[in-house]
């Protein structure tokens, strides 16, 4: 799968909703009610990032949620990209991007939405087919300024920002032609996921489906 189609991919997830909902799961037991609650409140697109144990299994019972569409975050080897296909994954998220990790995402066939933080690595990643990246970390690299700047001399590529992200910044972000969504963990706290607060999460999911781009 060639960076070109696998930006095409990642493009047509990230325009579902102006956010994608950044999970950390330490229990899978509940990741389908958390989908189901998520993809309620207007949030197709799941980013499951791989920091606990529980994430490949998190994300095989979301893989089967009625309209979601499940992707594995935070891969930083060929074999993350792997077990994520394997699992059920549609598409994986990188906070950064090498040589093996790009040429695994080509070999296994996984949309890579590859991480970029200044405009050398946009271009090396534009040179080599991505037009679709990941914005990270968006806050700690200069926030929504930085992603305007980058954007002028490289209109050509568009962005999904994450890292900082939260619910008064987000419009920031959101209203730059350069982006077409943005990652968010706040749709999803850990306390209503402990509690089976499902009609909470599907309420803030709601809110931030409602965002203007």
């Amino acid at each position: 799968m060639t960076p070109m189609a696998q930006s095409a991919a990642t493009r047509e997830i990230a325009s579902r909703a102006p956010i994608i909902p950044v999970l950390v799961l330490d229990d899978a037991a509940s990741a389908a009610a958390l989908a189901h609650a998520l993809v309620a409140g207007g949030l197709p697109a799941l980013e499951v990032t791989l920091r606990t144990p529980a994430a490949l299994d998190a994300i095989r019972a979301m893989a089967d949620v009625a309209g979601g569409i499940v992707g594995a975050g935070t891969l930083l080897s060929p074999d993350d990209i792997r077990a994520a296909k394997d699992a059920g994954a549609r598409f994986g998220v990188s906070p950064g991007a090498t040589p093996r990790l790009i040429a695994a995402s080509i070999e296994i066939g996984l949309p890579l939405l590859p991480g970029a933080a200044t405009a050398s690595e946009v271009m090396a990643l534009w040179e080599q087919g991505y037009d679709m990246m990941k914005f990270f970390p968006a806050e700690a690299a200069g926030g929504a300024p930085a992603l305007k700047a980058i954007g002028a001399p490289i209109p050509q590529v568009s962005f999904c920002p994450t890292g900082g992200i939260t619910p008064a910044n987000a419009p920031s972000y959101l209203a730059l032609p350069n982006v077409i969504c943005a990652g968010g963990s706040w749709v999803a706290p850990k306390n209503m996921i402990a509690s089976g607060d499902w009609a909470g999460i599907t309420a803030l999911a709601a809110a931030a489906a409602a965002l203007a781009r």
